[in-house]
């Protein structure tokens, strides 16, 4: 349903590291069966800089030039922003991937207009209380990447049994 409700647009729904414990390989496999695509399966597959790497670090471009210093040129280097500073500050920094956590699609429009202006191919990906109702307005915002949490987290359980009859 979630890819469906993005379709005609540049966005791509992505799950989230947020799975069940021992169940992981198969909920992301449910994913791209689903027609999602996967984030990271793990801590080691690409890099996050969320706002307590940032405080530790002294700031986004130092947050991102240590990363780069750290990884392998395979990986991706993401950086959680919350304003117009922080991206304009991760896209400087040479981030490959800028996640817009907990925006209005009004305020993801305006920082995906920013950031483009800086460097169109930067990704923009959109997260935060994603569900079905809200989807498409962050795809018509632009963003390319829309990662959901509840497609792994949240999946309702099939209710099944099994019964054994004597013949």
């Amino acid at each position: 349903a979630y890819v469906k409700a993005v379709e005609g647009t540049n966005a791509t729904i992505v799950d989230t590291r947020k799975t069940t414990p021992g169940l992981r390989m198969l909920e992301k496999y449910a994913v791209n069966v689903g027609g999602g695509k996967n984030h990271r399966y793990g801590l080691d597959d690409g890099v996050l800089i969320k706002d307590n790497h940032i405080a530790l670090a002294g700031g986004i471009t130092r947050a991102v030039s240590a990363a780069k210093l750290k990884v392998g040129h395979l990986h991706k280097i993401e950086v959680e922003i919350s304003n117009w500073a922080q991206l304009r500050e991760a896209v400087e920094a040479g981030a490959d991937i800028v996640l817009l956590d907990n925006q209005t699609p009004e305020e993801a429009r305006k920082l995906v207009e920013m950031a483009r202006s800086l460097n169109p191919n930067v990704l923009l990906e959109a997260s935060g209380g994603m569900d079905l109702d809200r989807v498409r307005f962050f795809a018509e915002a632009g963003v390319d990447l829309i990662s959901v949490g509840r497609l792994t987290h949240s999946a309702r359980a099939l209710d099944i049994s099994f019964k054994i009859q004597t013949v």
